[in-house]
């Protein structure tokens, strides 16, 4: 079966930095699994998984635009430590929770004062270019219910 939409598609990446340092991966762990056409994954990840099909791997490179966005400075702002959850030392480059009237939402500390911080609410990987090595695992028409829910149901996907 191809992906498309309303498929649910099961697999595992390597996720990598246009210099190649690995950031993550989730090999050695369950694959990660998602509905393709509900926006659940990053833009460009997901037109590069487009019509392929169940043991497929690849290789695709995903520019900022089409994975987290570029860097807006504008996303930079000192807020009173109260408002942050961490636990120990806040120091600079630690990624936090900060409490908003939308909720919790991570961030990253650049400064850390006595009584403020400065944080940066950009996802750490705005901005950059990322390589995305693909290995397929499962491709399956999507339930009722996950189609209705707009994400996958059990394993690598939402538990209710």
């Amino acid at each position: 079966m191809k992906i498309g939409p309303d498929t649910v598609v099961t697999f595992h990446y390597t996720l990598r930095d246009e210099s190649g340092a690995e950031l993550e991966s989730s090999r050695g762990a369950d694959p990660a699994a998602y509905l393709h056409g509900a926006n659940n994954i990053i833009p460009g990840l997901e037109s590069a998984m487009t019509g392929q099909s169940d043991g497929d791997t690849f290789t695709t490179t995903v520019t900022p635009a089409e994975g987290y966005g570029l860097r807006d400075p504008d996303k930079v702002q000192r807020v009173p430590i109260k408002h942050l959850s961490f636990k120990g030392k806040l120091s600079a480059g630690d990624v936090v929770q900060l409490s908003t009237d939308d909720g919790m939402r991570t961030v990253t500390v650049t400064k850390a004062g006595r009584h403020t911080a400065d944080i940066d609410t950009n996802h750490p990987l705005a901005g950059q270019t990322l390589v995305f090595d693909i290995e397929v695992s499962a491709v399956r028409d999507a339930t009722a219910e996950e189609l209705t829910h707009r994400h996958v149901h059990g394993p690598g996907g939402h538990q209710h």
